[in-house]
């Protein structure tokens, strides 16, 4: 259970829409650069669920998604959403950009996505940033929202992230352990209360 007060545990994640795999994996350096170590990197999917990015990423349109290592504070989505568009408009060629980049992060309990459009159910959180919550964990899985996008409602990618959870879920499980373990001074672990 959540205390008051306390810091949420989430993951920086990156969601991309790009048709040139070439391209993807070049921004992916990039994304390392800016962001960290990549805990998880999704499988590359087909991604077909509108005509809206056509004109701007050539058909066939491709989604991948990285989940990075370290731990980040939530509020910390406005700078990852100013960076990834820094990095948009490296691979951006006669004012089109070549990969979309979209920020958000995931929690046991929900994923949240940075977008700079604003919308009835989206946060601002500053500097033209908004925060919408796409997915939430209930009954053992992520569950969206109404308006939740097409493609974060499909069961492939809905995969993708209760993969990402689970990761999240096992890493702060060690660095509980490794706590514990180093506030007893037995070395037990005993003492400590579980996750």
């Amino acid at each position: 259970m959540p205390v008051a007060g306390r810091r949420e545990d989430a993951i920086l994640f990156l969601g991309a829409l790009f048709s040139s795999q070439k391209v993807f994996d070049s921004a992916e350096r990039e994304l390392t650069e800016a962001f960290g170590k990549v805990l998880f990197r999704g499988p590359t999917l087909p991604w077909n669920f509108s005509d809206y990015y056509d004109t701007e990423l050539d058909p066939p349109i491709l989604r991948n998604f990285l989940f990075f290592d370290a731990l980040i504070d939530p509020p910390s989505l406005v700078d990852a959403k100013l960076a990834a568009m820094e990095i948009e408009r490296k691979f951006s060629e006669n004012g089109k950009r070549l990969v979309n980049l979209d920020p958000g992060y995931l929690t046991l309990a929900k994923v949240v996505l940075a977008s700079r459009k604003n919308y009835s159910h989206r946060i601002n959180l500053g500097r033209g940033v908004f925060a919408e919550l796409e997915l939430f964990f209930k009954d053992g899985r992520f569950n969206p929202m109404p308006y939740t996008y097409n493609d974060y409602r499909d069961k492939k990618f809905l995969e993708i992230f209760d993969r990402a959870r689970l990761l999240l879920k096992k890493s702060l499980a060690r660095q509980h352990q490794a706590v514990c373990e180093s506030k007893d001074s037995g070395g037990q672990g005993g003492l400590c209360c579980p996750l």
